[in-house]
């Protein structure tokens, strides 16, 4: 399984320069809020995913008063090399690097490095609308389907041309029907990749949710699509006047949704702030676990102020899974350094602790 050995990061966030060198094990990064800590889990997650965690432009990314950043990373792969990866983000363009040769494509990348990231914005996937939710799925599946990834690329490409013509106010249905047709396949791959990580994801989360609340309350994930029983070009046939009217594509799979059930009603509207916690922490450890399986190693873990509004008890029942569990190379963050060095000493003795303040990381002895 890949391993990150070292990072080097530069304007990247409020991280001015830093080159670090990580456990293979568990990492600990603590320090007050604000001071950098989730933006160094970030910079990890952008050197597998190519972006960052945060639905952000890359340019947002950059250091306050530069345009550029770069991202460096030194891993041991399965083969028990080494290799270099590096990202590098200026107003030119994005560039990602393997061993000193540039990927053709940024996409080929995607996969490579799988990492699994919990952090407090994931709510978003409860409070927010079905597109964070949309984006989760398709980080999970675009890590362990190429089919699905290029599916992905060629749906939204055309969907964007699709609601181009109709804003023009061009478009007639001969076009239309070419481009309907065009886009089946893709949504059909798409929709049944989704159907099968939702059937794959249900027992998993059940699973975990009873281990983190001990076993409180029943847990489900719904998926609905519009496509669920009828073909996407007969949908898009069906709807063709009212894309007119709108000027845009107003039915398919980029509507599709993934509904959160906690003892059959909404956990958006339902659970409180540790039983929607806790459900989210459920919901990426069983992304690990099929991860896991997919590809036959852990993922990195990435825990980012994971503690937080959990109770002592639910603390002691996440800790006990990634104690007894194969994982890998683990990140935590926490603001307390007392209880995340009292939870971890007790689970191994080959892990690294660094503090943080203002963008810069020390490692502790």
């Amino acid at each position: 399984m890949p391993v990150l050995k070292k990072i080097v990061v530069q304007d990247f966030r409020n991280i001015a320069f830093q080159e670090l060198e990580f456990s293979p094990n568990i990492n600990c990064i603590s320090g007050n809020n604000g001071e950098g800590k989730t933006n160094l889990l970030d910079a990890i997650y952008c050197l597998s995913m190519t972006k960052s965690a945060f639905s952000q432009p890359d340019r947002y990314n950059c250091r306050y008063g530069t345009d550029s950043f770069v991202i460096g990373g030194t891993f041991r792969m399965e083969n028990e090399t080494d290799s270099r990866f590096s990202i590098k983000f200026s107003p030119e363009g994005k560039k990602l690097i393997r061993d000193d040769k540039p990927y053709s494509k940024i996409s080929d990348h995607i996969g490579v490095l799988p990492v699994v990231m919990i952090s407090p914005s994931d709510i978003s996937m409860v409070s927010e609308s079905g597109e964070e939710r949309r984006r989760f799925v398709n980080s999970v599946l675009s890590q362990m389907d190429r089919e699905y990834l290029a599916a992905a690329q060629v749906y939204t490409r055309l969907l964007a041309e699709r609601n181009k013509l109709l804003k023009s106010g061009a478009a007639d249905d001969d076009l239309l029907e070419v481009f309907d047709l065009r886009m089946q396949p893709a949504a059909e791959t798409i929709y049944q990749g989704r159907k099968r990580l939702t059937e794959d994801l249900l027992p998993a989360v059940k699973n975990y949710y009873s281990i983190v609340s001990g076993g409180a309350e029943d847990v489900s994930i719904e998926y609905r699509s519009d496509i669920s029983g009828v073909s996407l070009s007969d949908l898009f046939r069906s709807r063709r006047e009212k894309d007119r009217i709108f000027g845009y594509t107003t039915a398919g799979v980029q509507r599709d949704d993934f509904i959160f059930k906690m003892n059959s009603h909404p956990v958006r509207h339902f659970g409180s702030q540790g039983q929607q916690k806790s459900f989210l922490v459920a919901l990426k450890f069983a992304q690990y676990d099929i991860m896991k399986r997919a590809y036959g190693f852990p993922p990195t873990l990435l825990l980012d102020d994971v503690f937080d509004k959990l109770d002592m008890t639910r603390i002691a029942n996440l800790i006990s899974m990634v104690a007894g569990s194969d994982f890998g190379q683990i990140f935590i963050t926490d603001s307390n350094k007392v209880r995340l060095s009292g939870i971890v000493d007790r689970i191994t003795e080959d892990r690294a602790y660094f503090d943080t303040a203002a963008g810069v990381f020390t490692k502790l002895d």
